[in-house]
């Protein structure tokens, strides 16, 4: 095995591009290993914890970029070919691509003055600062990057609110701009119905439950995971509601939201309230059930709060497919796993995907750990055994520190998969796949062979291990939901319709029923 180490001074590329490009180069033949990134301090510290040290990587600046690249002996050559045609943009996939590149945000408003949104992923250390200037310049703004501080998160809101103008983030992971997906996200139809959410995967599942629903997206508007706290106080959420209230094509406005604090709660819902369209609410996890508000509906659950607006748009729910849960198959489940077999693992992509599962195990049982739960006794790190329920947000930051997000790389996710079917206590194993722009182009496919690997480890012991999967994404997709299903079928998993029906059958699979 040979190491090839580089720095490529003052070649500064943003996160998304080298997110992308770090899967494709651990794609290439011969490749047992390919780290790419800004020479931070943070990555740094990741190429330390993985083995990889030298005096170059010590010498490096921020603004320098790192490339590593573990192969054979007698691949090492052609994997470095590789993976500098990958960096050039000369790969198939953006061959013949025509591009503009500007090397100041001045230098793009100058030959692009009438671009009114600024899109920034830069590391976090310079993301404020260039958030700022397009701010001062009359520009919205989407933050995909991480990393930035509650306080610039709070003077940049506060500076964009005094001027009228919108931040999404940071750490803002998606949004649909008059039908233009930025960051990951899906194909759906224009419609009526406006979303503003303060969960990323979370907005992307209440866009494709509508598109499935008959119904269709005006607006996504991000807004960064923290907004919602008490020390940013909502200031994007509620002027993303009086945003979709103010534009002509929205009919229907809808809030979806991890579980704020209590008092952003009630100013959120105030600003709902004052809308002149009906607003359908969900605070994942919240235990809030009346708005106080008469045009304001409060829901729990992102597949109810999607029937609900198409419903206020106009579509009659008699007609609608709501896909409610399979009874029969619960108890068929059930019987095939052995009494030891009491817990559920789930493996997730999306964080709201994995809260919304992990808060419909929590409704039954208190054994429940997470790397995201709220309460501290029941939380788990990236590097812990599971225990019990264990749900796992591995698009997280314990989890993608240094590394693309799992919806690009799934590579940790497939170790961890194989890792869990060595517990004889696991009944079921719960999975999301993300489809869209900016994810994987074939989740499903890279994830197979760990699938089958798994099933047989429990069955070589004489369980059955239930792994059930759902597959976000729509029939405008590439690549299409019906494709990435037949495929899971095909590997004997079983299929929840929905982020609310998965945690339902995960949990009620394992429930203690008369047959087991």
């Amino acid at each position: 095995m040979t190491r090839h180490i580089e720095i490529r001074k003052n070649t500064y590329l943003d996160s998304v591009s080298l997110m992308s490009m770090s899967t494709r180069a651990n794609a290439v033949d011969g490749v047992s290993q390919a780290l790419l990134g800004m020479a931070t301090p943070m990555n740094k510290e990741v190429l330390l914890n993985v083995g990889v040290q030298d005096a170059a990587i010590d010498e490096a600046r921020p603004s320098d970029l790192m490339i590593v690249i573990d192969a054979s002996d007698d691949t090492i050559a052609a994997a470095i070919e590789a993976v500098d045609d990958i960096l050039a943009r000369k790969d198939k996939g953006t061959a013949g691509a025509a591009e503009v590149r500007y090397r100041t945000l001045d230098g793009a408003f100058a030959e692009v003055p009438d671009s009114d949104l600024v899109l920034i992923s830069v590391n976090g250390a310079f993301a404020a600062r260039e958030a700022r200037k397009a701010l001062n310049a009359g520009k919205h703004v989407m933050i995909f990057s991480d990393n930035v501080s509650v306080e610039d998160e709070l003077a940049l809101k506060t500076l964009a609110h005094d001027k009228g103008l919108l931040v999404m983030g940071p750490d803002c992971g998606t949004a649909i701009i008059n039908g233009t997906g930025l960051a990951f996200a899906n194909a759906v139809r224009r419609g009526s119905i406006g979303i503003v959410g303060a969960s990323g995967t979370g907005s992307q599942e209440l866009s494709v439950r509508i598109h499935d629903f008959g119904g269709g997206v005006s607006q996504l508007i991000g807004t960064g995971g923290r907004d919602l706290s008490t020390e940013i106080g909502g200031i994007s959420m509620i002027d993303g509601i009086a945003a979709l209230d103010a534009d002509p094509e929205t009919a229907v406005i809808v809030v979806v939201s991890k579980p704020p604090a209590e008092e952003v709660a009630d100013k959120v819902l105030a600003a709902a309230g004052a809308a002149s369209k009906p607003v359908v609410v969900t605070f994942l996890g919240s235990t809030r059930t009346e708005s106080g508000y008469e045009n304001v509906t409060l829901v729990s659950g992102t597949k109810p709060t999607a029937i609900a607006a198409v419903v206020a748009s106009g579509i009659d729910e008699s007609a609608l497919d709501t896909h409610p849960l399979n009874l029969p198959l619960i108890a068929e489940v059930r019987a095939k796993l052995a009494p030891e077999q009491a817990y559920v693992r789930g493996l997730f992509c999306g964080g709201t995907l994995c809260d919304e599962a992990m808060f419909a195990a929590l409704a039954t049982s208190d054994d429940v750990y997470s790397n995201i739960q709220k309460d501290p006794a029941r939380v788990i790190g990236a590097r812990d055994v599971s225990r019990a329920h264990t749900f796992l947000d591995m698009g997280d930051d314990d989890f993608t520190n240094g590394r693309p997000h799992p919806m690009i790389d799934p590579t940790l996710r497939l170790q961890r998969l194989v890792q869990e079917a060595d517990d004889p206590t696991v009944g079921v194993i719960a999975m999301d796949f993300i489809l869209g722009f900016g994810s994987h182009e074939d989740p499903v496919g890279v994830t197979i062979p760990a699938i089958q690997e798994a099933k047989a480890k429990a069955a070589a012991r004489g369980q059955h291990l239930e792994v059930l999967g759902y597959v976000l994404g729509t029939d405008l997709d590439s690549p299409a939901i019906a494709d990435q299903i037949a495929k899971l079928e095909a590997a004997g998993v079983t299929i929840a319709s929905s982020s609310t029906n998965l945690g339902l059958l995960a949990r009620e699979f394992v429930a203690k029923g008369d047959n087991r």
